[in-house]
């Protein structure tokens, strides 16, 4: 699932929660300039397993960055600082 997107979405179909989260993804790509991606647990055994009891799940930069709902304020700062 390799991608050179900064941010994945985790989600699943029916999920109100995740249309919140892609709403919100798509209002900080908006500003930053970059892009997501998604992927859905039912496609991936491994990603039901590791996410599916907390969905959405953002990763940025591969690594989770929050479950449920988006902090978009914290997603702006973190995709805009450098990193030392």
């Amino acid at each position: 699932m390799a991608t050179d997107a900064r941010l994945t979405l985790i989600t699943r179909p029916g999920c109100h929660l995740c249309e919140d989260a892609k709403a919100a993804l798509d209002r900080v790509v908006a500003v930053t300039g970059d892009r997501w991606v998604e992927w859905d647990v039912t496609d991936d055994v491994e990603l039901e397993r590791e996410y599916g009891d907390r969905l959405p799940v953002v990763l940025l930069d591969g690594k989770e960055h929050g479950y449920w709902r988006v902090e978009e304020d914290r997603l702006l700062r973190d995709l805009t600082t450098p990193q030392l």
